[in-house]
């Protein structure tokens, strides 16, 4: 599965919103799985749009052929825009679908690792992050993604920014540790993203 995340500042929130609606022409596109998004939760004016696809080939073949008449809704509404491809990886907790409906904040975390940490970094993913997300109250499910250039993404889906939070404060320092993210990863971003679900297609 390709995943695409998309982050752009919004100069027109209300035309920007509007667009927003009209991709709900995704839908009967070959390969398409799913997209959803929202604003980020630390700066008003910054929207997240994430979309899912079967594979790469598919998502070539919507972006040669359909893309531009569904984006030419959102023209001028938007600056800045940096869109990312990830490949999945695996699944954060169980059975990932690509479903913003029962979900109320996603987590993006976008990690540039050390080359030669790469494989230990995923590794760490799989053994520590992972188990510990997947207990954790509120969390429903995530993924865990791959890009040329030991790239990584990880989403998680929150019932609410609450549990999230109650999750960041109780653990992320001794799991951090265990997992020796720090001497793995060389920058780390990301982002909480109140989802709006008249996005989600």
């Amino acid at each position: 599965m390709l995943v695409k995340w998309i982050r752009c500042t919004v100069v027109d929130r209300r035309g920007f919103e509007r667009g927003q609606r009209k991709w709900a022409g995704l839908l009967g596109e070959p390969g398409f799985r799913g997209q959803g998004g929202g604003w980020s939760r630390r700066r008003s004016d910054v929207a997240h749009v994430f979309g899912f696809w079967e594979s790469r080939a598919f998502y070539d073949s919507f972006m040669a052929r359909s893309h531009d008449r569904l984006a030419a809704a959102q023209s001028g509404t938007f600056k800045d825009i940096q869109v990312k491809l990830f490949d999945y990886s695996f699944d954060v907790k169980t059975g990932f679908e690509a479903d913003f409906t029962d979900a109320d904040v996603v987590r993006v975390a976008h990690l540039k690792v050390h080359a030669e940490r790469a494989e230990h970094f995923a590794l760490m993913q799989r053994k520590v992050w992972n188990p510990a997300m997947a207990g954790s109250p509120g969390m429903i499910r995530g993924l865990f993604g791959e890009a040329p250039g030991d790239e990584f993404l990880v989403l998680s889906m929150w019932r609410s920014e609450a549990e999230r939070g109650k999750y960041q404060v109780n653990r992320v320092e001794r799991l951090s540790a265990r997992a020796q993210t720090e001497t793995d990863v060389r920058d780390v971003s990301g982002d909480i993203v109140g989802l709006e679900p008249s996005w989600t297609v």
